[in-house]
């Protein structure tokens, strides 16, 4: 059972330095472009994703590691300036990881990470948060940290955690760890890297979720399919928006009812993705929840679930 003093969501997974570069457009192989402006911020899929959860309401601790080094120091802070729980963010060996980003001017970007720290966080770290990890409502994940790390954090999950898997970057992904998965949520280029929507049910996720972009997203389980519309937006930078899209779907499981309240999540969610493209960087595009209610509430444009039977 969930204790009084357990988190609403833990995220384990990585945190970079995002190195960002602003471009009229985006080089070519072999090519070089100018910049006209450039800047640091907090990002990783799992720093993002835990941040964007703590700005959507849950109270979220943080699974992963840095390095000694300044960039270290500037992800603690970041964690700690939006309430997320710091207490087993290790410290290791390895430079704390990085993220090269170029970002043009039409809202796409382009992304090169150096995992560094990122790949030091082991089995023997998550064995060490068990205690937060067993107790959280919902435990969130990606695929830039090691495999083994992702298999025992699954493995650690309570009876009543929800597991939610962002499998980003696509990997192959074995059956004991999909047998404690939730939730996916890959893009519509993972999900065929993966096998496909029939296949991870098959395999023993309990619900696929495809994000669209510009389209929306696909909610597709026992019950059929749901297409979750999406939020309308004029996009200024597309970097974190899955990222912001993963932490409020966490954040809303754990806040209003768990999976019961799964195609409402998800509305929140989409909306916290389409405001996200509005800020330039990962987390200063982040959300608050207060922003999300409202949008979800206001002007007549909350996201709206259309059924559809059909299992792909």
């Amino acid at each position: 059972m969930t204790s009084d003093h357990a988190f609403d969501v833990v995220v384990v997974g990585s945190a970079n330095l995002d190195l960002v570069a602003l471009t009229k457009r985006l080089p070519h192989p072999g090519e070089t472009v100018s910049a006209h402006g450039y800047f640091e911020a907090c990002g990783g899929k799992g720093a993002n994703q835990a941040i964007a959860a703590s700005r959507a309401g849950a109270r979220t601790a943080f699974v992963g590691a840095v390095g000694r080094d300044a960039a270290g120091d500037t992800l603690r802070a970041s964690f700690v300036e939006d309430h997320v729980d710091v207490t087993h963010l290790s410290t290791v060996n390895e430079p704390t990881g990085r993220a090269l980003i170029g970002v043009s001017d039409d809202a796409e970007n382009l992304i090169i990470v150096v995992p560094g720290a990122n790949h030091a966080l082991s089995a023997a770290h998550i064995d060490a948060a068990t205690s937060v990890i067993a107790t959280a409502k919902v435990l969130l994940l990606q695929l830039e940290t090691r495999l083994d790390v992702v298999q025992r954090a699954v493995e650690r999950a309570g009876e009543n955690t929800i597991v939610v898997l962002n499998p980003a970057p696509a990997a192959a992904l074995p059956d004991s760890v999909l047998q404690h998965v939730d939730v996916i949520t890959p893009n519509e280029h993972e999900v065929e890297l993966l096998g496909g929507v029939a296949a991870l049910l098959a395999r023993g996720v309990n619900s696929v979720v495809v994000t669209e972009g510009a389209r929306g997203a696909r909610l597709i389980n026992a019950s059929g399919e749901t297409r979750i519309a999406p939020y309308p937006v004029t996009p200024v930078d597309t970097t974190g928006a899955g990222d912001a899209f993963c932490g409020a779907l966490a954040a809303r499981l754990a806040c209003d009812g768990g999976l019961a309240v799964l195609p409402q999540a998800l509305h929140a969610a989409a909306v916290a993705g389409a405001l996200s493209t509005q800020v330039q960087g990962a987390v200063p595009s982040l959300p608050r929840w207060t922003d999300i209610a409202k949008a979800l509430t206001g002007e007549g444009r909350q996201p709206r679930t259309i059924p559809d039977t059909t299992v792909t």
